[in-house]
């Protein structure tokens, strides 16, 4: 038996877990999606207070954008993440319903007009996760690059499904973990160490 390294091990997960949630119904992605909305939001009842960063859903990560909008009527601020060089951490622009959006350079919708905000949560999508909180984005390292030059550093918070939950990420040297996770089931927060 051939026993994958780290990186193929990562690789090989991101791949299936994408899959998996690809193959989600309409209506089940639309279910669970409402579930974690709604496990967040009674968790954290205080994110209207606070400049929220979010992620626009794709490939059928949970849909964050009508707690979001929310958010926003209850006098909240909300941005979307603004590659501004590969390599570099993650800027954020100030979002709401009606602004346009164009496509990155990843086919992700993003604003091209709007304050710039620093954001003091980040709700960052998982492709999988595990109980020590780390997570498997895309591979990437925008966002642990932004945790790590944000000081303080905003209050991380992943999202994701039950299903995506792992033993272990086998996390690198540079991968941060989370302050909390949230998927339709519930919230966790990680231990202090």
């Amino acid at each position: 038996m051939e026993i994958m390294d780290d990186g193929e091990y990562r690789q090989n997960l991101r791949r299936d877990m994408i899959a998996r949630r690809r193959a989600l119904s309409p209506e089940t992605h639309a279910s669970l999606s409402a579930a974690v909305r709604a496990r967040l939001d009674d968790a954290f009842p205080a994110l209207a207070e606070l400049i929220v960063g979010f992620c626009w859903p794709v490939q059928n990560e949970p849909d964050l954008r009508p707690l979001v909008a929310e958010l926003i009527a209850r006098g909240g601020r909300v941005a979307l993440p603004v590659v501004v060089r590969p390599g570099e951490p993650l800027a954020f622009r100030e979002w709401w319903p009606e602004q346009p959006l164009t496509p990155d350079r990843y086919d992700i919708p993003t604003p091209t007009d709007g304050d710039f905000l620093v954001p003091q949560v980040l709700l960052l999508p998982v492709n999988a996760f595990d109980a020590d909180h780390y997570r498997i984005g895309y591979g990437g390292g925008f966002f642990d690059r932004t945790l790590a030059s944000l000081a303080p550093r905003p209050l991380a918070i992943g999202i994701g499904f039950d299903f995506q939950k792992v033993e272990s990420i086998r996390p690198a040297a540079h991968d941060l973990p989370l302050d909390a996770m949230a998927t339709e089931s519930g919230v966790s927060r990680r231990a202090e160490r």
